[in-house]
């Protein structure tokens, strides 16, 4: 696994470099433009889940332990969080982006029979994986409903009052713009909570904040160290990522708003990284000076979280009932909410159960690439390499987005 993860990373890289250098300046434009501050909203919160909320402050201590991990050695715990969440992995969402926004219209390798169901596979599977992970990470961050260790019923309400509201979001598109910018505004106003807070127990400054986040410096002196596995770990992750890439791209592909190659590299990889950035330093200021999290901001976070879990079940329901024709439209609104609310929750059951892993998701999607690649080589290397911007019937309408279903 670890060899093939390694092959995916080494492919995605050398493809970036080949379309920046071969597109470079080329205008991206989607089939529903959105403006460029809400394209980067659904972006960011689309493409992150829960995890961004959850996991940080359970995985400093880890990274600053070099006696049981030697390899995390080379940067502080706050530039190694950076680097499984931040700025370089972010080109696999850049690369599907483009793909899906200039090539696969002259490809169409994803509209092929057997490519359309593994892919929407991935996407069902990732799907659930999501509701998962907010499932399994409940009990620690409201340990007040239970012994902070133990799923219980209310739980299990939580995720399934979520799955529910992502089922029922994700049957028209104009929820899409709402959603997005009201996670945006609601993260930011956390950030500025927990910042508060520290401010006013005397243990932190601006200067404090900006000596913290300058940490994140030994990530970009070090970005190598992040091209390849460091451990298992570091692996789950990587893989995580590419079970997310092709989807994501897919689905942010259509509100792309005629940004510049170049532009639209620097903006998937630059501002998700300064949002990221910012939410990891106050959390590693909370860690490195010990201080005890209300009950207020707990549950501030836990809400951002479950939000953006809706969020992002959102956009993916969507994307794999428009692929399969399974939308309202196709079934009714009766047949479409309640089969996509059970399926889902019947496969985060199986995610529950470890019949199912992530990691089997991001390497079938490895082989995706490898295969969309092939396709190109042997059957569309000419209609590729002659093209020279957008499908013509793309235009900047900020209107189609109010059309859309």
């Amino acid at each position: 696994m670890t060899l093939w993860l390694s092959l995916g990373m080494l492919f995605t890289f050398a493809a970036i470099v080949v379309v920046l250098f071969r597109w470079w300046n080329v205008r991206c434009i989607g089939v529903t433009p959105v403006s460029t501050l809400t394209f980067i909203a659904i972006l960011f919160t689309s493409g992150l889940d829960v995890g961004l909320i959850m996991f940080p402050l359970t995985e400093f201590a880890g990274y600053a332990d070099l006696a049981e991990s030697p390899e995390y050695g080379f940067a502080n715990p706050l530039a190694i969080e950076f680097g499984f969440w931040g700025f370089l992995i972010w080109g696999f969402y850049f690369l599907t982006c483009f793909y899906f926004c200039i090539i696969e219209p002259k490809v169409g390798f994803f509209e092929r029979p057997l490519v359309k169901w593994i892919n929407n596979a991935v996407i069902i599977g990732t799907c659930a994986f999501t509701a998962f992970l907010l499932l399994v990470n409940l009990p620690w961050y409201l340990p007040q409903l239970g012994d902070g260790e133990s799923v219980i019923p209310v739980f299990y309400l939580i995720v399934l009052i979520s799955i529910a509201a992502a089922v029922y979001s994700s049957s028209h598109l104009k929820y899409v713009r709402i959603l997005s910018l009201g996670s945006s505004v609601l993260f930011i106003a956390l950030i500025g909570m927990m910042w508060s807070g520290a401010f006013l127990n005397d243990t932190a400054s601006p200067g404090d904040f900006l000596a913290t986040a300058a940490l994140i410096g030994d990530y970009f002196a070090n970005l190598h160290q992040f091209m390849l596995p460091l451990n298992d770990y570091h692996e789950f992750y990587l893989f995580w990522w590419f079970s997310w890439s092709i989807m994501i791209g897919q689905f942010t592909a259509r509100f792309v708003s005629g940004l510049r190659t170049w532009q639209l590299m620097l903006a998937m990889l630059i501002f998700p990284s300064v949002a990221i950035g910012t939410w990891f330093t106050v959390l590693y200021h909370y860690h490195a000076e010990g201080l005890s999290i209300s009950t207020w901001i707990n549950l501030a976070m836990i809400s951002v979280g479950i939000l953006m879990v809706i969020n992002s079940l959102d956009s993916l329901i969507r994307l794999y009932t428009e692929n399969l024709k399974l939308t309202t439209r196709h079934l009714g609104k009766s047949r479409y909410y309640i089969g996509n609310f059970i399926a889902m929750c019947g496969l985060t059951a199986l995610f529950q159960l470890d019949f199912l892993r992530i990691q089997w998701v991001g390497a079938l999607v490895i082989a995706i690439y490898f295969a969309c690649f092939a396709y190109i080589l042997l059957f569309k290397r000419q209609e590729v390499f002659a093209i020279e911007g957008s499908p013509e019937e793309n235009t900047l309408d900020y209107k189609r987005i109010e059309l859309a279903n």
